[in-house]
């Protein structure tokens, strides 16, 4: 059995990681810590584990589990590890952005690996450090890493994507309170999301000499959960050809799927998947890609670097059930 460890267990990430958890047959659940609820029930703040789990919150670490999770808000995370030392053999699975980029990606000797697994396998495979890639971030790259393997981003890719509200995090803000963000739609960050850095990294790192653009718009969706990203830039492939491209990409991924249908955010909600429609129009490439912001996002992917880690099969304790309707 795998122990476990969670940081910041009030968040939804973490809930989300406790709700796999729970259910995965290789992991042991010792501590989820809180210093806002330490000593209260998980079900406090994550209402729907009542009856499921009794377990408290707590402000004590166990320095020995086999892995920990860091749940914490961006930039959080460094100090955090500054304050509380873990054993040499504890594995660590960071949530947040503070490790993703290259340049970032050593602390205290730590290297910390960039958790996309369907370009990182290999070093996810060997890594004790992993940076787990943001939501935003997973949906774009996986639609852009087979045109990139390929040398075929030849000019500005355009992105629209619009996240749920569980985007934004647990804590209460303006533009989460639920009279605003109902029956309303808004963009943020236009052209500078932070998620860039590491989309662009990656993009490199299959397609060296790409210098156009990335024009990417964040958008707020009036739904909790989900991502629904689109991308178009020219394309010369036929449409045949491209599909074959990102099929042979991603044959060995169990979690992407590739179709020339139009596509729905409920066909990945609450699941690990990410389903990738393309479209051609002319020489118009139109990339769809949809997943839930905060499993295939977030802590199912986290869940499924450290099936990597510890060398199990990655899919396992992933097999959730979508709901379409």
């Amino acid at each position: 059995m795998i122990n476990v460890g969670i940081i910041g267990g009030s968040g939804y990430t973490a809930g989300e990681l406790i709700r796999i958890a729970m259910y995965h047959p290789n992991v042991n659940l010792d501590f989820v810590y809180s210093t806002t609820n330490a000593g209260k029930p998980l079900s406090v703040a994550h209402h729907d584990l009542m009856g499921d789990i009794e377990m408290n919150f707590t402000d004590q670490i166990n320095p020995d589990v086999n892995v920990v999770f860091l749940c914490l808000g961006h930039g959080k995370s460094i100090s955090f590890l500054k304050e509380n030392k873990f054993a040499s053999h504890t594995k660590i699975i960071d949530l947040g952005n503070d490790f993703r980029l290259t340049k970032e990606a050593d602390f205290e000797g730590k290297q910390f690996v960039y958790g996309l697994p369907e370009l990182n396998k290999a070093a996810i495979k060997k890594a004790n450090y992993i940076a787990n890639p943001g939501c935003f971030a997973t949906a774009i790259q996986l639609a852009l890493l087979p045109l990139a393997k390929n040398n075929l981003l030849k000019e500005d890719v355009h992105i629209n994507a619009t996240t749920g509200s569980t985007g934004a995090g647990v804590g209460l803000a303006d533009t989460s309170h639920f009279s605003w963000r109902n029956n309303n739609m808004s963009h943020y960050k236009a052209f500078e999301h932070q998620h860039l850095g590491e989309i662009n990294q990656s993009v490199a790192q299959l397609q060296s000499d790409f210098s156009d653009e990335l024009i990417f718009v964040p958008n707020r969706g009036d739904f909790t959960r989900g991502i629904f990203a689109t991308l178009y830039t020219s394309s010369e492939e036929s449409l045949e050809d491209l599909v074959a491209k990102y099929e042979d990409f991603y044959k060995n991924e169990p979690f992407v799927t590739v179709t020339t249908t139009n596509i729905n955010m409920k066909q990945v909600v609450q699941t690990n998947k990410c389903i990738i429609s393309i479209l051609k129009k002319g020489n118009r490439v139109l990339i769809t890609s949809i997943i839930d912001n905060l499993t295939k996002g977030a802590s199912g992917q986290a869940i499924q670097n450290m099936n990597l880690m510890f060398g199990l099969e990655e899919t396992t304790g992933l097999h959730l059930k979508p709901s379409g309707f």
